[in-house]
């Protein structure tokens, strides 16, 4: 069993961390913006309050700097601490420590502190963070990057100026330039007054108490052409810009004498020469890029390698480099920062993140005196004591059991199945336990590879790693049923040492793992079905919060994968065609075979958590948080950032909430009735997994709830991901965990679970099982003949398969199957479609299998075709002309595809596109989109078109409507969020501001609206209601329940609340919300829903606070009714 902790120790990027106090915080001045709701509105402007500051994060600004530093090239002084700082060229040797391994080995004696503070994507003026109330680096930076003035952040993580402060950087090297270029030639000008404003800046600062810093200016590498053997760019307009700015940065440094490495011109020497290529995708060298990388940066900072190199084994010393750089990720780039730093911090994080980044840093400078006992000769091994650090206090529960909170009582797998109650005819079996398989701990998402074999990622580290105890050992299981008699009796480990590996997808080239903050690759090189290789492949999605990160992994017909991604979270990462950057909740998609990253949807979402397709390929949306399920396409179009898609309407009705995992019915063994329907996963409140059919409406779906599958209620139990087994029987995922919620309970309390899970297997014994068909190893022909079946997971696994085999086999098999397909066939353009994404799959989709479809009797074969030219219009050479005449089909679904695709495009060809689709009428799926498409992304181009004569205006009506500011776009229908509940008498002045600030706080994610709903009516059984509650009337009661929370059985308007259904306690908003916050929504409930209440006032909520100032834990139903009866 091969033990990734041990491989690649530093890839396992690790939570709690941050910064030992030693000095007053000074806190930033800029408020955090305001956040944009749905529909874009911007949201009611909440009271500025000084942010509470954990004392781990507590750090001092930089003084003035009153002496300078001497920036020539020179060997550094013993103890020099040097920052690498900028962008991913920095931050990805973090992995891999050959920079700071060359420097310890070329100066033995100096004892350098060594600390890489990169991050992709960023810019010298331009350093988002989601616990950062500003985005900007240094005073008037925004000037420089107006582009991103939208920010989301809250908390208190430090500035870079606090992080160069407590890091006392000595010398700076700074890399930038990368992204930058991606502006092209007309903003060279801009970046380099950007890095001559950041140099300035800096060099006014004494990081290290004393002096400026010394200043080293590093220019990007040159683009490695990789064209030949992959589908990249070939690097002459990437390498035309680099030039420039790589030069920019030259002048900037010679302005203010500071030693420059050009990086640029010897990378592109380099790349002449033969050999292994230097990077893995054009511009991220791989890790020996970086040996040679380091002797470069090493020559360029400190002069030629002087005398007297350790005799040290270089490997040891790179191995103890890695080791504290693993725990540097734990303070810099920490896991679940939302808890430690940010806006999740309170309650419970006083409790034990300041002590557990107090024993990380300990750790850290135990590591570093270890690089110093390696290199020097001292030490031969890599043994550390960690026993000197602190020890950490335990955390206390507050889950108290008896009463109203009950038992935690974990049953065997077989016991919980009397607790649970299928749907009519279906039958439930337990496939596998923790009992049998003791490594099926906290199960997230499972998946049937091409042989049939069930793979399942463990995560028993959840939420999140804890300094002192062992490296993760989270895992990717295999497990097998050999004896056929439907119960798992074999289990491979795949890899292990991995941590929090929330999402996972096969390929042919090896299994796409979540490893937060990066998307690795897993490589079975000599088939033995363990990992012998993890490739890096991208950096700088957001670590904030461990269950918001990319997750839930899920192919299309071509390939490439789809990452859901949560609330706040801003990720930026770089790519071959420049960075991808988002401060929101979103959904994005990677195509291995081109490297190409993008946001396929950036709307209001809150956690999604669930991508699925259809028999047509169309994309559905599950949203976890609030579980709400959406059409992928009308929220999919180009948005420039911070700008969300406005929603339009959910495709099916919600039954509960929270969700993830989901799935339409296709499978000959379940009934007739169920084909097409969609399922979903809930694991609060209802658990279970519930159905719904879905129907066509104008270019988009509607559905409605068809029942139950299957429903428990066992607290423990949480189905979180379901998936067709080859022979057409269901298998889902039990998380199995009595302490779910993350926000009603400290992240480390002690009864959370970190051993159960289980996996069951529903049948349906009235029809048979079907026949598994071969997918590994078979031959083309039949492959290609699976395509035909009507199992959806049949043909995503023989797609994958396809994918691995040689495009000059398949392109000429596809071609003759289908001059073999039978045009009478009633599944004839469905058999098309799957051709075609047969070869779109070998990124060669044929362009005449596009224009047949086009021309296709059914619209959904018509919107696939356009689809396939959305995401591949650069390989299909009359792309134009063809989406064209998709903007003209009579059908609004495949106009929309033309018109979503058109933005993507984005140029005046997109314009030509999107106008064209004007001509006919829109809906309410498609308007909402398509006039954000023609606001944001499409409006300049569509003015150039206009300008250039490239409109025929009289003969298309709808773009002369456009044009004159006429056009009426469609809107969606009011969502309940959108609607009026109140108020219930008539306001003025100051109440009816209040009034309008509390229906902002009571919408906004994870507070009122997500349990209660948005029109106070809960959700039957599970959540109760706010309409005409007696429970709020008592004006101290329910400023306590908001401010503290609340357990227990309770009854409301006559009906019975029991959370012994899973439901976690009500969660206090007490270190959420200020006190005008808090008063405004109470406000609100009190005047909506049919309640006619008084107002409450911040004073009331800030006496209230003072008094319960000592309380952590949430009241319980008795305790607040005994201080606060109900009224008789």
């Amino acid at each position: 069993m091969k033990t990734f902790a041990r491989l690649f120790p530093v890839l396992l990027l690790c939570s709690v961390a941050g910064l030992a106090a030693d000095a007053p915080f000074a806190s930033q001045s800029a408020p955090p913006a305001a956040r944009k709701g749905k529909g874009g509105k911007a949201a009611a402007k909440q009271a500025d309050t000084k942010p509470v500051v954990g004392p781990h994060a507590d750090l001092p600004l930089p003084s003035a700097a009153t002496t300078a530093r001497p920036q020539g090239v020179a060997a550094p002084a013993g103890g020099e601490r040097v920052v690498l700082l900028g962008n991913g060229l920095a931050e990805r040797d973090v992995y891999y420590g050959r920079v700071e391994t060359e420097l310890h080995l070329r100066f033995p004696g100096k004892k350098l502190i060594v600390r890489n503070m990169g991050r992709p994507g960023d810019t010298p003026a331009f350093r988002p963070h989601p616990a950062r109330v500003s985005q900007w680096a240094f005073p008037g930076a925004e000037k420089f990057r107006p582009e991103y003035a939208s920010h989301n952040g809250k908390g208190f993580f430090p500035t870079p100026d606090q992080w160069l402060t407590h890091l006392q950087a000595d010398t700076i090297v700074a890399f930038f330039g990368y992204n930058e270029s991606f502006d092209g030639p007309d903003r060279v000008g801009n970046f380099e007054a950007e890095m001559d404003a950041w140099v300035r800046h800096a060099l006014a600062q004494a990081y290290n108490g004393r002096s400026a810093p010394r200043l080293v200016l590093v220019s990007p590498i040159a683009f490695e052409d990789l064209s030949a053997t992959r589908d990249l760019p070939d690097g002459r307009r990437e390498n035309a810009n680099l030039a420039l700015y790589a030069a920019a940065i030259g002048r900037v440094a010679a302005r203010h004498r500071l030693t420059f490495i050009d990086l640029f011109a010897p990378t592109k020497a380099r790349y002449e020469r033969p050999g292994r290529p230097f990077t893995i995708n054009g511009f991220a060298p791989t890790e020996a890029g970086y040996r040679e990388l380091a002797a470069l940066l090493a020559d360029g900072v400190y002069g030629a390698a002087p005398a007297g190199r350790s005799e040290a084994d270089a490997a040891l010393v790179n191995a103890a480099v890695k080791e504290k750089d693993w725990l540097w990720n734990n303070d810099y780039n920490l896991v679940n920062g939302v808890h430690t730093h940010g806006q999740r911090y309170q309650p419970y994080g006083p409790q034990n993140y300041p002590d557990e980044v107090r024993k990380t840093r300990e750790m850290m400078a135990l590591r570093d005196t270890l690089i110093h006992d390696v290199v020097s000769g001292r030490k031969r091994d890599l043994a550390v004591d960690d026993r000197r650090t602190h020890a950490l206090p335990p955390v206390p529960t507050n889950f108290k059991p008896g009463g109203a909170m009950g038992t935690i009582e974990y049953r065997g797998g077989r016991e919980v199945m009397a607790d649970l109650k299928m749907m009519d005819g279906f039958k439930l079996e337990l496939f596998a336990s923790e009992n049998e398989f003791p490594d099926l701990a906290n199960p997230v998402q499972m998946s049937f590879d091409n042989r049939g074999r069930l793979w399942v990622a463990v995560m028993p580290s959840y939420p999140h790693w804890r300094p002192g105890d062992p490296k993760p050992n989270d895992k990717l299981l295999i497990l097998e049923d050999t004896d056929g008699d439907g119960r798992a009796d074999k289990q491979t480990v795949f890899a292990d040492g991995l941590h929090l590996p929330i999402g996972f997808e096969f390929a042919p080239e090896g299994v796409y793992v979540a490893q937060e903050p990066n998307l690795v690759l897993l490589v079975d090189e000599n088939g033995d079905d363990r990992a012998d290789r993890m490739e890096m492949l991208l950096h700088g999605f957001d670590t904030h919060d461990t269950h918001h990160a990319i997750s839930a992994f899920t192919s299309d017909a071509s390939g490439a994968f789809y990452l859901c991604e949560g609330r706040f979270l801003h990720s930026q990462v770089e790519t071959p065609y420049g960075p991808r950057r988002c401060n929101d909740g979103g959904v994005w998609r990677f195509d291995p075979k081109s490297f190409r990253l993008e946001r396929y949807s950036q709307a209001d979402y809150n956690n999604p958590w669930g991508v699925a397709f259809d028999h047509w390929e169309q994309c559905f949306i599950s949203d976890a948080s609030d579980g709400l399920n959406w059409w992928g396409l009308p929220l999919s179009a180009k948005m420039p950032y911070g700008v969300e898609i406005a929603k339009t309407r959910t495709f099916v009705p919600k039954r509960s909430r929270p969700t993830s995992g989901s799935e339409f019915v296709s499978s000959r063994h379940f009934p007739d009735h169920l084909q097409g329907q969609f399922m979903i996963c809930n694991s609060i409140g209802f658990l279970g997994i519930s159905l719904a059919s879905v129907r066509d409406d104008g270019a988009g779906f509607l559905g409605s709830l068809a029942g139950d599958l299957v429903s428990g209620n066992n607290p423990n139990y949480r189905p979180v991901d379901l998936e067709f087994a080859p022979d057409g029987s269901l298998y889902f995922v039990d998380w199995h965990s009595a302490l779910i919620g993350h926000m009603q309970h400290n992240a480390r309390d002690p009864n959370r679970d970190h051993d159960h899970g289980r996996i069951y297997r529903i049948t349906y014994p009235g029809r048979p099982l079907v026949k598994p068909s071969k997918v590994a190893g078979a031959p083309i022909p039949e492959l290609l003949e699976n395509l035909k079946l009507p199992e959806y997971r049949t043909r995503y696994r023989t797609r994958r398969e396809l994918r691995g085999r040689p495009a000059a086999e398949v392109l000429p098999a596809v071609r003759a199957w289908v001059a073999s397909l039978n045009p009478a066939d009633a599944d004839y353009e469905h058999h098309l479609c799957e051709a075609l994404w047969a070869t779109w799959a070998q990124n060669q989709p044929d362009g005449g299998l596009i224009a047949k479809l086009l021309g296709a009797q059914r619209h959904e074969a018509r919107a696939a075709a356009a689809s396939v030219l959305r995401f591949a219009h650069d390989r299909v050479p009359d792309a134009t002309a063809l989406l064209l005449r998709a903007a003209r089909d009579p059908h609004p679904r495949v106009r929309l595809e033309a018109t979503v695709a058109a933005s993507w495009i984005d140029n005046t060809d997109g314009a030509r596109i999107g106008l064209e689709a004007l001509q006919s009428p829109l809906d309410a799926w498609s308007g909402p989109v398509t006039k954000q498409i023609f606001e944001h992304t499409l409006k300049d181009d569509a003015e150039a078109l206009k300008a250039a004569g490239g409109v025929d205006l009289a003969a298309n009506p709808g773009a002369a409507a456009y044009f004159a500011g006429t056009y009426d776009f469609p809107k969606a229908p009011k969502s309940e969020a959108d609607q009026s509940f109140g108020p219930t008498r008539p306001l003025e002045g100051e109440e009816n501001r209040v009034y309008r600030i509390g229906k902002e706080v009571y919408l906004r994610d994870a507070h009122c609206a997500t349990c209660h709903q948005a029109n106070g009516k809960g959700l039957a059984g599970v959540y109760p209601p706010l309409e005409k509650s007696s429970w709020i009337d008592d004006d101290e009661r329910l400023i306590k329940i908001v401010l503290k929370g609340i357990w227990g059985p309770m009854e409301v308007n006559g009906v019975t609340y029991d959370p012994s259904k899973g439901v976690p306690p009500m969660t206090g908003f007490g270190g959420l919300l200020n006190d005008n916050e808090m008063a405004a929504v109470v406000s609100y409930v009190r005047l909506s829903f049919g309640n006619n209440g008084n107002l409450i006032t911040s004073e009331q909520v800030r006496k209230v606070r003072e008094s319960t100032k000592d309380r952590i834990n949430f009241y319980t139903v008795e305790e607040i009714l005994k201080e606060h009866p109900l009224k008789p």
